[in-house]
């Protein structure tokens, strides 16, 4: 974890060097001589605390405060004034200005020190709290209200955010009746930086996908269209991010996608389940990237199961991920359960390490209907592509 930096703003000489060796120990420290040089480095590094003295040429610490308040980046930095000043007027008037303690000289260094601790930890609660109210609703805000419904279908949904979350995304449309196009993906990062950039992203696929499903409704061709984006576009040029993005037509039982390195799916029929094949290079990296479409047949009483990698990653009590091995069996546990996804994550609990995820979880479960088909008809999940069928069934 980064050290807290500090900004010692004091004219006399000695006590600053004094005061940089001493919080030096803990704190990354940068020492001005007056407030004007305050605000030059402040300027070019924002502190996570100022200790200021009151009394110093150019710029005293009164007029350094009054010119932090003014701005919206530096209001709310925890500001100590030490000073020799003992008369209650100047404590008054540093305490309107938004002054968060207040030190006479001499003082005890032990006990600047338990200050400066109290109100860096006192700053830190406020920023987590607040990511965390941010992250929630960026979380709320990615995620769709509704889940997709057909005749003969059914889904569930499962989205829980670790901490103030990640990058995870899922969405869904239905360009023209009876065809929906289904997105789950993870932008590369964590907490608000990855939330940040996965409300960003979404926005931007919602935009390609209305502007593009009049010229083409190829998963592989939308995919290309947005890696190329990501690749050039200045403002999302350092975003990298694994997508999954499904055309799903249930009057024809198929589901046609295209896979830029996300987690493969599992496909669990009446007889077997396995992973679904082909995924190719993430987005961001190749603005020449192909992509491709395979198309799996949905047949009845089966399940197609997409997730992020927070469920592939968790730790096992053996000390090893879960992995696709896990998944598969993890599915299979869950399927024929009244709410397979709740199923399949206790499941995955039970045997982990510890009774939470260690990251975000994002599970979908799109499920056909069981009917009175021949038994012939019900030989289980097939998928065709350009590319020959995936091998390894299990």
């Amino acid at each position: 974890m980064p050290r807290h930096s500090v900004l010692i703003v004091e004219d006399e000489h000695t006590l600053r060097r004094l005061l940089s060796y001493r919080l030096g120990r803990q704190y990354d420290v940068r020492t001005a001589a007056d407030g004007k040089e305050a605000i030059e480095r402040i300027n070019e590094h924002l502190p996570d605390l100022i200790i200021s003295d009151i009394l110093m040429p150019r710029m005293d610490g009164f007029a350094l405060q009054a010119a932090l308040q003014e701005r919206h980046d530096t209001r709310v930095i925890p500001f100590i004034f030490l000073t020799a000043r003992t008369d209650e007027d100047s404590r008054r008037r540093g305490q309107r200005m938004g002054v968060d303690d207040y030190i006479t000289k001499p003082f005890d260094m032990e006990q600047l020190l338990s200050r400066v601790d109290r109100l860096l930890e006192r700053s830190d609660q406020f920023r987590n709290h607040l990511d965390a109210r941010i992250g929630q609703d960026f979380s709320q805000r990615l995620m769709p209200k509704t889940m997709p419904r057909a005749a003969g279908y059914r889904s569930w949904f499962h989205n829980v955010p670790r901490d103030h979350g990640g990058g995870d995304i899922f969405d869904w449309i239905e360009p023209r009746p009876g065809t929906f196009f289904i997105t789950v993906g993870d932008v590369m990062g964590k907490g608000l930086q990855a939330k940040f950039y996965a409300f960003s992203f979404l926005g931007f696929i919602r935009s390609a996908l209305h502007t593009m499903l009049d010229a083409t409704d190829s998963p592989a061709e939308l995919m290309k269209r947005v890696n190329q984006v990501l690749v050039e576009d200045p403002l999302l040029e350092d975003t990298f991010a694994s997508l999954l993005l499904m055309r799903w037509e249930p009057e024809q039982h198929r589901v046609t996608y295209a896979n830029a390195g996300h987690c493969r799916p599992a496909l669990i029929g009446p007889k077997k389940v396995e992973i679904v094949p082909y995924s190719d290079m993430i987005l961001g990296l190749d603005p020449g990237a192909e992509y491709t479409d395979t198309t799996i047949e949905i047949q009845p009483g089966s399940a197609l199961v997409s997730y992020t990698d927070g469920l592939l990653e968790q730790p096992m009590a053996s000390g090893e991920q879960l992995g696709e091995a896990g998944v598969l069996e993890a599915v299979r546990h869950a399927h024929g359960s009244p709410q397979p996804v709740d199923s399949l994550v206790e499941h995955v609990l039970d045997i982990s390490q510890r009774r939470t995820f260690g990251d975000d979880i994002l599970l979908f479960w799109l499920q056909r209907d069981a009917d009175r088909e021949p038994a012939a008809l019900r030989s289980g999940p097939r998928w065709f592509s350009p590319f020959a069928e995936a091998q390894g069934s299990v």
